[in-house]
This record gives structure tokens, sequence and C-alpha cells, in this order.
């Protein structure tokens, strides 16, 4: 089940509204709807995500019962997580590399196909990001299992984030209070993320994989900068209306979950673009990976180093492929190139070249984020770059007009640069919040035209994929 599917709308959400509002156990209510979201997609791996609520439970109340043996408590708990993460994750493509490095020595390796399941990702970090808080005394290990086992499970973050950090919202967990400004302001916030999954991404989606399913010797050099182009704005508004969606939800219920997105398009520099983009994740590889490794207050070359272990495990955390790790080591390259110096070139250049930088080398990386495998990203750049041949497929066919109309008007909303429209990560949830009670009643009438618009769309049954379901 997605936040943009009719069975969602119509039916969940509304009945699970309805009993959290109306019953007094708010946490029991929330635990059980988690339990039966995860089940409508994949009730094989509800023990799963239970386990992994036991196991951090556990872990977390042993660290702080036990303090003179929290050290390898935490070693444990993280290395448990990181086992489940994987083995479902990772096992099959290590396995092949392994297979494809002595293929002639021995016979090869086999393992069974391995389903993985909705959201390990997200939920095996906010696992560990619970144990290291706990040890480094940052929160309180949670004294009841089921507490903890409703924010482990809570839907709105579970399948694609944000990555929620217990202590984030740990304040909330027992006494939380839901005004009705703040529920109409999360519905609001809601709506908005909805418009941008169905009116701009899914519209978009349509042309980006009609264009890349197109073989790059059949692509005309127009053709592939529209596919990326497309690209790129659906993977933006996929992911930012998701956690919209989500954000928009938990204000619904009384919690505030951290910012994901801050018009990273806008960036003028990779750097401040990782400010910008997937904020949870970046932060959570920051605070619990860059900074322990040193972060930029050792030497230069550890400085690089440890940028560049970052991001290469940053792409292998979105896939199990050479394209995603080859994603990750451009993002890295990138962000030593401009720690080396070109951060400063950036800043110096007009707004309008450094801009057209930052656009231009993510989207290079994009390609290998959607691309089947290496050797086809690599000849769809080069059909980018003039390398098409005679008598390309025509790209009309692939791209129409309402495609173009969603394009244009996603790009500018998302390239338009404000002033002073870098939120700090502690301040940005609530300060969301007064800016939409703020304008309530002016976006209120926005909202309902934008939710009619929405429902007609899933109701006609358009193109509705969800990237972050391969993750």
């Amino acid at each position: 089940m997605v936040f943009s599917s009719a069975t969602f709308l119509f039916y969940f959400f509304p009945v699970f509204l309805i009993l959290y509002y109306v019953l007094p156990w708010k946490n029991p209510v929330l635990l059980i709807a988690s339990l039966v979201f995860y089940a409508w997609g994949e009730p094989r791996f509800v023990p799963l995500l239970m386990f992994s609520a036991v196991l951090n439970y556990s872990v977390g109340y042993a660290i702080q019962r036990f303090a003179a043996r929290k050290k390898p408590l935490l070693w444990f708990g993280v290395a448990a997580n990181l086992v489940f993460l994987m083995y479902y994750k990772y096992i099959g493509f290590f396995v092949t590399i392994a297979n494809e490095l002595v293929s002639l020595f021995s016979s090869p390796l086999y393992v069974p196909e391995i389903i993985l399941p909705l959201g390990i990702s997200f939920f095996t970090f906010q696992g560990i990001s619970y144990l290291i808080d706990v040890y480094r005394g940052d929160v309180n290990a949670q004294k009841s299992f089921w507490t903890f086992a409703m924010y482990k499970a809570m839907f709105p973050q579970l399948i694609a984030g944000p990555i929620v950090r217990y202590r984030q919202i740990a304040d909330e967990v027992d006494h939380r209070s839901i005004p009705n400004a703040r529920v109409l302001a999360g519905l609001q916030q809601f709506i908005v993320g909805l418009a941008q999954k169905v009116l701009i991404a899914n519209t978009v989606a349509l042309s980006a994989d009609k264009l890349f399913a197109v073989a790059p010797d059949q692509l005309s050099t127009t053709g592939a900068w529209i596919g990326i182009a497309c690209y790129s704005i659906q993977i933006l508004y996929d992911f930012a209306g998701y956690s919209n969606m989500a954000i928009g939800i938990g204000h619904m219920i009384g919690f505030s979950y951290p910012p994901n997105f801050n018009r990273p398009y806008s960036s003028t520099s990779v750097t401040e673009f990782w400010r910008r983009w997937h904020i949870s994740l970046s932060s959570w590889f920051r605070d619990y990976l860059y900074i322990p490794l040193g972060g930029n207050r050792v030497s230069p070359f550890r400085t690089y180093a440890n940028l560049g272990i970052v991001f290469l495990l940053c792409g292998l955390w979105h896939g199990a492929a050479w394209t995603f790790i080859i994603w990750g080591a451009w993002h890295g390259a990138l962000l030593i190139i401009e720690r080396m110096g070109l951060g400063r070139m950036l800043e110096r250049l007009p707004p309008m070249v450094s801009h057209a930088y930052t656009l231009l080398v993510v989207m290079i990386g994009w390609v290998f984020f959607r691309a089947n495998d290496v050797p086809h990203a690599l000849k769809f750049l080069g059909v980018m770059f003039g390398g098409a041949s005679s008598g390309a497929h025509p790209w009309q066919m692939d791209f129409g007009a309402a495609a173009a109309a969603a394009l244009i008007t996603g790009t500018l909303i998302a390239t338009w640069r404000f002033s002073g429209d870098m939120p700090t990560q502690s301040a940005a949830p609530r300060k969301g919040l007064q800016l939409a009670l703020s304008s309530l009643p002016l976006r209120a009438v926005g909202a309902a035209a934008a939710f009619v618009l929405c429902a007609a769309s899933l109701a006609a049954g358009t193109y509705n994929p969800f990237i972050y379901f391969r993750f």
C-alpha cells in the first residue's frame, strides 16, 4: 500500500484517523495500523519487522542497564542489524562478484532468489541510530517494548523515510498534543506531497521509463536529454512528495518528523545539494559515520578518504548494483574536488553558472542511478553528449503535452532560488509547521483543488510507480 493509492486515501487512512482520534489508546492504535499497513504489501516480513523491534529494544535496554559492557553490546546490536541488511539486500550481489572472480577455478556458488523486504534499509538505519544514541547517552532507552515497537513500525515513515531517529520524537512518543490547527496544517502538507507525486512525478515518469527503455543506439541526443530531465524531476517529486506526505501525516498524529528535502535543485554546488537532498539520510551518514571516522578534523587526505567511504556506502545503501556504487563514487569525487578548491571557485562565479554546473553533474549521476547497468549508462551518456546515430527513435512519441507541462512546471518550482531558504535541522519541522499555519486560510482552497485533481488522476488509473520501493 502506498500513500498515492485509492486504497490508502479513501479506506485505510480515514478509518485509521477516526480510530486514532476517538480511541484513547493512541500508541496501540498506531502500532496495529502500522502492522496492517506493512502486512498489506509484505505479510511474510511482518515477523522480521517485529524481530528487529525486539532486537533493538533488548539491546538498547541492555546498553543502558549494563553500562560496563555497553560497548560490546553496541557492537553486537549494530552487527546484528547489518547482518539482516546484508543478507536480504546484498548477499546475491556479493556472491555474483565472487562467482565472477573464481569462475576459472571452481564451480559457482548458488544463492536462491531473496525477496527484499519493504523498507529494510530505512528501519535498519533507524535501529542503528537508536542504539548509538542510547550508547552516547543522547536519549534514554524506551522502557515499554510495545511503545518502542510502535516507533519502529510507525507507518508514515516506515517504507521510504524520512529516517526518524528516536531522540527526534522521544518527547512525543508518550506526550503529544494534536490541536485542530496542527491537523489542518498537516493535511495541507500531505496534499502538497500528494500533488507532487501524482501530478508531477507520475506524469513525467511514463516518458522517463519509455525513453530509458529505448536502446541507446536508437536514441537521439534530444531524446536522451529529455529522458534524464524527466527522470530527474520524477525522482525528486516522487521521493520529496512521499516525504511531505509522511511529514504531514506525522503532524496529523502529533509527531514532528525531520525535513527530508529543501529544494535541492536550486543548489549552486554539490556540497549544497547534499545539504538539501534526502536530508535525513545525509545527516545520518554525517553523524554516525563521517564524524566518527574523523570528519574534517583530520588531515586533508583523511578527510577526502572519509568522504569517499561515506559516499561509496551511500551508493551501496541505495542498491546492490555497480550503477549505485558508481553513483555514490561520482558524488563522493565531486565533493572531494569541491573541498580541494572548486567550491571556493563556484562561490566566486555568477550563481547562474554555479547552478548550471550543479544541475549538469547531478543529472549525469542520475543516469547511472536510473540505467539498467553500467554499459547502458555509458551508452546513454554518450548519446547525451553527441554520440547519437542516424535514424534515431522519434522522442516525440514518448513525450507528450502533459509530460512537457509537468516537466516545465516541476523544473521551475524545483530550481527557482529564494534567499534565506536553508532551514536548520532542528528548527525546520516546527518552522515549516508555523509557516503552514500562518498561511492556512489562503492555501486551503488550493489544497482542496489539488486533492480533487489527484483523486481524479488516481481514479482514471494513470501511471503510478514508486521509485523507493526498490530500496
